[in-house]
């Protein structure tokens, strides 16, 4: 078959020396940013893809990647050992595995976040494998009508899954809207919001926006509000699991990864809904649901399985359209465009090394996290002993350097420093940022994909109407919309994130 002959491809690029140190470098930073509470992925990523500018294609996108996933698995450690979950996703880990950890049972603990992932990790590479390269041949058929409404799509289900007020996500989309407007007209060349300054003409420099505004913002809210960290953790010891044990994580494990697989494709917080949905579930479904919050091993095994699957299926959608599932996966277009490749379906076909490469390192990621964080467990935790005020100065010089060395350019920098104080007071004014990142990479694409459509129809409004994708995608983004206006719905949300927080 065409696929294992396209996998044999992938694994030959992944395990070319350079490509498998990039990937152990990233489950290695993925895990230590996982760990300490207040970084998390987005704005890992968002500071180290200066660094990438320099490296090969392959590697870079390799290294990304193990970053993101090995976050997911790393919010778990600290999560059941000391109730500090290092990523969101890891918030329900934390409600039974610390528990677990109490009673002394931490060990089994980790041992169940570390197979569950590895487990749902491989499962959902997998079928990234499987159903890629079809849904990567069906987008060669969209138009620009399609594109436009699969665009309007995700941005209207990402604010539906975005945390707090339905309103603010949509100012923040339509910020990142109007941030992706800076620069020259695509067509006409004229400037636009530019404010006569010459550097903005090509348009408002992603690094400097992300790192802004996920870097430098979150930094300042963890300064701001730093607690005392008081580490109290024995020696962890027993990490195999017993044959009861086995027994009971088997289904919440497969009913998580089915979960997360599933989920994972929705923009938004794919991988955050997944976790709490797979919770949810196997508390339902438990015979013995009074043990839950109190050390229950299937409250770690589903929801830990749901978040990494959901980590691996959330790339679907990006390589195979072009269109990023949540802001991490933003970032990744991101890197895409500063190595000179454009994200979409056409990546199987100019890029098939680059393509299946990044597919095959993910089995050998998920491989590397569970040889390398069971061991690390000590100096994982010794980590949380840092203090943000020496931590976090030296990362934010460090991303500013990588930032002017892309052009050459003060003025990046100076972006960094508005777009960090931009996001500080969005965040105080309880507004989400992930919409805004979301809204300024797909504005310039949602723009050029409804200027094209209107140049083919000869300016009818109809042709997104009258062909039958773009007809389905538009009907499903207005339910999207009801959806989310239905008072029981916003009633949930609001139940899901206030136990998030």
């Amino acid at each position: 078959m065409d696929i294992f002959a396209s996998l044999g491809l992938g694994f030959a690029t992944a395990l070319e020396p350079m490509n498998i140190l990039y990937c152990f470098i990233g489950v290695l930073l993925g895990t230590l940013v996982g760990v300490l509470p207040g970084i998390g992925p987005t704005a890992t990523i968002a500071m180290l893809l200066p660094i990438t500018f320099s490296l090969s294609p392959v590697g870079a996108l390799i290294m990304l990647a193990g970053i993101y996933y090995g976050a997911q698995y790393g919010g778990s450690t600290t999560a059941i050992l000391i109730n500090l979950p290092g990523e969101s996703s890891s918030a329900v880990t934390a409600i039974d595995g610390y528990q677990m950890a109490r009673k002394g049972r931490a060990g089994p603990a980790l041992a169940t976040a570390a197979l569950g992932s590895f487990f749902a990790g491989s499962v959902a590479t997998l079928l990234l494998a499987f159903f890629a390269p079809p849904l990567a041949r069906a987008a060669l058929s969209f138009g620009p009508p399609e594109y436009f409404a699969l665009i309007v799509l995700g941005l209207l289900v990402s604010i539906a899954l975005a945390h707090g007020s339905i309103l603010k996500a949509l100012a923040m989309i339509v910020l990142g809207l109007l941030l992706g407007m800076v620069g020259q007209d695509i067509y006409t060349g004229t400037p636009r919001f530019t404010f006569g300054f010459r550097e903005l003409f090509s348009g408002l420099n992603f690094v400097s926006v992300a790192v802004g505004v996920f870097g430098v913002a979150e930094i300042l809210r963890n300064l701001e509000s730093e607690k005392n960290r008081e580490v109290m953790v024995k020696k962890v010891t027993n990490l195999w699991l017993t044959r009861d044990d086995f027994r009971r994580i088997t289904a919440p494990v497969l009913r998580g990864t089915a979960l997360g697989s599933v989920l994972g494709i929705l923009p938004g917080g794919g991988h955050i809904l997944s976790a709490f949905a797979s919770y949810s579930a196997e508390k339902r479904l438990s015979k013995t649901p009074q043990e839950f919050g109190k050390g229950a091993i299937e409250g770690v095994a589903g929801p830990e399985s749901a978040n990494n699957a959901a980590a691996q299926t959330s790339f679907i959608p990006l390589l195979t359209l072009g269109i990023p599932a949540h802001p991490v996966m933003a970032l990744m277009v991101g890197a895409f465009i500063l190595q000179g490749i454009t994200p979409g379906p056409n990546v199987i076909n100019d890029e098939p090394a680059l393509f299946w490469g990044i597919i095959a390192s993910m089995w050998i990621g998920n491989l590397l996290l569970v040889l390398l964080n069971l061991p690390l467990i000590g100096l994982w935790v010794k980590m949380l002993t840092i203090p943000y005020r020496v931590l976090f100065p030296a990362i934010v010089i460090f991303a500013c350097i990588g930032c002017y060395s892309i052009n050459n350019n003060i003025f990046d920098v100076y972006g960094i420093v508005f777009f960090g104080l931009l996001g500080y007071v969005l965040i105080r004014l309880g507004c989400e940022p992930a919409p805004l990142l979301l809204g300024f990479v797909l504005g310039p694409l949602l723009e050029e994909h409804f200027r094209r459509a209107m140049i083919i129809s000869r300016g009818d409004f109809s042709v997104f109407v009258t062909r039958p994708i773009s007809a389905v995608l538009l009907a499903l983004a207005l339910g999207v919309v009801i959806l989310a206006l239905l008072p029981s719905l916003r009633r949930k949300r609001a139940e899901v994130f206030v136990e998030e927080d």
